[in-house]
């Protein structure tokens, strides 16, 4: 679990990260009971100090996932050409038939990757059908807190399928469809609510630094009325909010027609818009919307990966962080990204900026993209105390080989550590002052015990699963043809390179 280490640790010999400076320089870190007590050269040693020898070593804020779906892990593969709409309409079958086991396995499978890769913190909005469970919820916090990491679970809630969100599309299906539609869709929203109300209460996890929040998943698929009561839940019980918002150009549309304003308008009229809150993806946010989120505190989850995989567009990086938007980057979830590689996402990130104009003042920086994946994320997460490794922080940290050709010679660490570094360079990461990795090795789970549980829930599930597959491949054509027609009409912003379909 992410409780802190009893004892002190001295790190001796490393060669610490610091975004303000070309070169990382060599520095001590004093850990005292899970908390950094003191950064610098020649630190004295306590006597009753464990001395950790990182000699040949450079070490940098473990890394904080602003967006991820813990409940994608074994969905992870099915995705080819599918855009969001689509991911969304094969959702009953990717993720449908879970066990309790199931929805842990699931979890696991997605911390341990982000353990192997450097991720000490994520932001996971988590879904369950037709709505969220107390025991679901607790059954991926615990697959959290055995592997180690921090996390925020949020139930990813709706009540309104992606055909009733997405004006016209239900109109658009032979009736025989329609009616199967109807068969899967989520619970209604005061029964949710309800649920989601006895989790806040009853939350158990929060030694572990597993705190749960609340998720309206996209503002479309929530009637106001929900909306609202998901933002008193939020302030009843101090805790963080997050949806997607403006992922897709369809959404941003369709939510013009639908209430006459921008998604984030309409949200702030609603009262949602806060501190507490952020918007994963936001790449068709208008420079109004940027303002108002700057103004009101309000984060962003950039998810450069997936929104690439999903062709959802380019987010204006440059613009947010000028207009003073607080921006973090997340990976999204293994079922639309197919990876939980925050290193990956990092140098997207900074690509997908570069991309947009060939004036590179307009681009975003290396330091920015670091912060963004670390100190901001960590604010996009609630977490005040982790994301650098600074005195009063809690003592995440990652290990990285400077024997490892990334860094042959070191001409400017942030350089390359956004640039090159894919996670292969990692040695050990420390939660709290415990490693959870070790040379290498994830030391809290059985990583082969894991294969062999995928296999058999990969196995279990196709058969159960079936007939939510074929009703996919039955809708899969009407929301192809559907969705992106819908999307050909003109908006404020324009986050491609091309709007035009075809050559």
């Amino acid at each position: 679990m992410a409780r802190n280490a009893p004892g002190s640790i001295l790190i001796k010999g490393a060669k610490l990260v610091d975004p303000a400076k070309r070169r990382a320089e060599a520095a001590d870190v004093l850990i005292t009971d899970g908390v950094i007590k003191a950064v610098g050269t020649n630190l004295p040693v306590p006597a009753d100090a464990r001395v950790e020898d990182a000699t040949g070593m450079l070490i940098h804020p473990g890394l904080v996932n602003a967006h991820t779906h813990g409940h994608g892990g074994l969905a992870r593969g099915h995705a080819d050409r599918w855009t969001l709409e689509t991911l969304l309409a094969a959702g009953p079958w990717t993720g449908g038939g879970r066990s309790l086991q199931d929805k842990k396995l699931s979890v696991q499978i997605v911390a341990a990757e982000m353990a192997l890769k450097g991720v000490t913190a994520c932001y996971d909005l988590h879904a369950e059908a037709p709505l969220p469970t107390v025991e679901g919820l607790d059954a991926a916090a615990e697959g959290y807190a055995e592997v180690g990491l921090r996390a925020v679970i949020a139930p990813m809630v709706a009540d309104r399928t992606v055909f009733d969100a997405i004006p016209g599309l239900m109109d658009a299906l032979p009736d025989a469809l329609k009616r199967r539609v109807d068969t899967i869709r989520p619970a209604a929203y005061d029964a949710t609510l309800g649920v989601m109300k006895q989790v806040l209460q009853g939350w158990k996890w929060g030694s572990a630094d597993i705190r749960a929040a609340v998720a309206p998943t996209i503002p479309l698929h929530c009637a106001d009325e929900f909306m609202c009561g998901c933002q008193k839940l939020a302030s009843e019980f101090g805790t963080p909010m997050q949806t997607h918002v403006g992922e897709s150009k369809l959404q941003a549309l369709a939510g013009i027609q639908r209430y006459g304003k921008t998604l984030i308008a309409h949200m702030d009229s609603l009262g949602m818009i806060g501190p507490h809150f952020s918007a994963a993806h936001g790449i068709w946010l208008t420079d109004d919307d940027l303002r108002l989120m700057a103004a009101k505190g309000a984060s962003i989850a950039h998810n450069p990966g997936s929104n690439m995989r999903l062709g959802n567009g380019m987010f204006r990086l440059r613009r947010a962080l000028d207009l003073g938007v607080n921006v973090g980057i997340g990976t999204d979830g293994v079922s639309s990204s197919d990876t939980s590689n925050m290193y990956e996402a990092i140098r997207a990130a900074f690509q997908l900026a570069a991309v947009q104009t060939p004036e590179p003042s307009l681009w975003a920086s290396a330091e920015e993209v670091w912060n963004a994946a670390t100190v901001n994320s960590a604010k996009a997460l609630g977490f005040t105390d982790i994301g650098a490794i600074a005195p009063g922080m809690k003592a995440d940290i990652v290990f990285l080989d400077l024997a490892h050709p990334h860094y042959m010679p070191m001409n400017g660490t942030i350089n390359q550590l956004v640039h090159a570094e894919d996670s292969t360079a990692i040695r050990h990461v420390m939660v709290g002052g415990t490693f959870i990795v070790r040379d290498r090795k994830l030391l809290t789970i059985d990583l082969a015990k894991l294969a062999v549980e995928a296999e058999a829930a990969r196995e279990r599930l196709e058969a159960l699963n079936a007939e939510r597959k074929e009703l996919f491949h039955l809708l899969d054509p009407v929301v192809r043809s559907f969705c992106p027609a819908y999307a050909s009409q003109r908006y404020p912003v324009r986050q491609y390179l091309c709007d035009v379909p075809g050559p």
